[in-house]
């Protein structure tokens, strides 16, 4: 349905620069979660690291889980609706969103913003669990934490949950959101050993900028990527 390697190639990359404006926003979360950790825990930094990853690899559990069912509600309501058009359908939607993500981070259409109230009241509902698993002592407690922690309300994500709407099946729909998470490790991990630098750069409006036009301008070249053509006879 969707032409892959470049969606999850484009999820990847996104991943990768919109880290800039989460580190703004999660940054202090990641500080607060290295501070929760036992002291031999934060000054041994290889016991550190494992902490760290535990914590991402159960955001992008969690990520994966929300794509899985994003994917399957929009193929649902797709074959409900009855759509024959519905590729090119979703594709207009995808690349709206990518462009919605790039004019987001950019902060120039603060609006936007206001689609992070949509994840509010779930969150109401997951923090105190969150705050129950500080001071984050044990492996199991570091994934259990990032669990919760994918579900942050964060208008990004958001917004790739609504293109893994338009992935075409479950699976294509857990793996955008799996490229995506995959995309913002290396900069939330390094972010656990070195944040102060990186959350100066992410403050950085003039990046910000940088970045959501990239991803805009990434939004409009994918609109030349011949699709792939699917004949009925």
């Amino acid at each position: 349905m969707m032409n892959e390697p470049a969606t999850l190639t484009s999820a990847f990359l996104l991943g990768i620069f919109s880290t800039m404006h989460c580190i703004g926003m999660c940054g202090g979360i990641i500080g607060a979660l290295s501070l929760s950790l036992p002291v031999e825990v934060r000054n041994h930094k290889p016991r550190l690291f494992v902490f760290v990853m535990s914590y991402n690899i159960g955001r992008l559990a969690s990520y994966t889980l929300a794509g899985l069912i994003a994917g399957a509600v929009g193929t649902g309501l797709m074959q409900a609706a009855g759509f024959d058009q519905g590729h090119a359908l979703l594709r207009i939607v995808g690349i709206s969103m990518m462009v919605a993500i790039g004019l987001y981070l950019t902060g120039w259409l603060p609006q936007l913003a206001s689609i992070e109230k949509i994840g509010i009241p779930v969150w109401k509902r997951l923090e105190p669990i969150g705050r129950k698993l500080v001071p984050v002592s044990s492996i199991p407690r570091a994934l259990s934490y990032g669990l919760i922690w994918g579900w942050l309300p964060c208008g990004l994500v958001y917004f790739v949950l609504i293109w893994a709407l338009t992935a075409g099946d479950a699976l294509m729909g857990a793996m955008t959101m799996l490229a995506f998470g995959l995309g913002t490790l290396p900069t939330l991990v390094t972010a656990g050993f070195m944040t102060s630098w990186i959350t100066r750069l992410a403050q950085s409006s003039r990046a910000r900028q940088v970045v959501g036009l990239l991803i805009v301008a990434m939004a409009i070249g994918s609109l030349f990527i011949p699709m792939e053509h699917h004949h009925h006879h």
